[in-house]
């Protein structure tokens, strides 16, 4: 299995649920069997009064997740070929983005490509201190195709240092990305007990706030025109996608990879 979820309870009566990427021969890297495993993760919960905070991560101490697998995903040629995966993303990061609870990604390694894409995605990041992250898509002459950048654009400031984020296309620590704004909170040791820490403090309060309180970004955001702008990111993905350059260089890194 590629992934898992579940839902528990705490001990005040709050239920949480839990989605864990389990791919970590692969870095954790998303291909259609996670993509269908968040979607029924996503029918669960969207709609379940009870759950308090939703939380996703992978499995490992090594990466959150890479991105969107190459092996299933590189064959594609053509915008045409690529659209349909690029615009399946987004509309799986838009649904977690406006999901009616808060979300948490719990950020225990890497976190680069489509992966920072779905962290973004989350209303908070827990970053563990020897983690890095990054949109690094610029390297396979590619931008972020899951509607990202939209997200980040949408969500953080300042402007500059956020499109230095996305077009220097590189890797940061936790710390830098602390200092961005982009990670909520940098965590040392057991990624469980960070977990317990963030939201020990939040569950004293009842899950209507915080659902209230995310109703106010989300109903900015569908003011927005987010879900359309986060398509749109994809569509320019996709053109892209069957430019030389960037089967070039996705040749480069399979062969490199090797």
């Amino acid at each position: 299995m590629s992934f898992s979820f579940e839902i528990e309870p705490t001990i005040n009566g709050e239920s949480i649920a839990y989605f864990r990427i389990m791919r970590p021969e692969m870095r954790n890297a998303v291909n259609y069997d996670v993509m269908s495993g968040l979607e029924e993760f996503l029918d669960r919960i969207e709609d379940d009064p009870e759950i308090s905070f939703a939380v996703i991560s992978g499995e490992g101490n090594l990466a959150f997740c890479s991105g969107g697998d190459l092996s299933d995903f590189h064959g594609f040629q053509t915008a045409e070929d690529a659209w349909p995966m690029l615009s399946r993303g987004a509309k799986i990061l838009y649904r977690i983005a406006t999901l009616p609870m808060p979300t948490i990604a719990l950020i225990n390694g890497a976190a680069v490509g489509g992966g920072c894409e779905l962290a973004t995605a989350c209303d908070y990041r827990l970053v563990a201190s020897h983690a890095k992250a990054g949109f690094i898509q610029g390297t396979l002459a590619i931008t972020s195709g899951w509607g990202g950048a939209t997200l980040l654009f949408e969500k953080n400031s300042p402007h500059d240092q956020l499109l230095q984020l996305t077009s220097r296309a590189s890797v940061h620590s936790a710390d830098k990305l602390k200092e961005l704004g982009w990670a909520t909170e940098v965590y040392n040791g057991d990624a469980d007990a960070a977990l317990d820490q963030f939201l020990a403090p939040m569950l004293k309060v009842h899950r209507n706030v915080h659902r209230a309180y995310k109703s106010i970004a989300t109903r900015k955001w569908q003011a927005n025109n987010l879900r359309e702008a986060m398509q749109e990111e994809a569509r320019v993905c996709s053109v892209l996608w069957e430019s030389d350059a960037h089967h070039e260089a996705v040749q480069r890194f399979l062969t490199k990879n090797k």
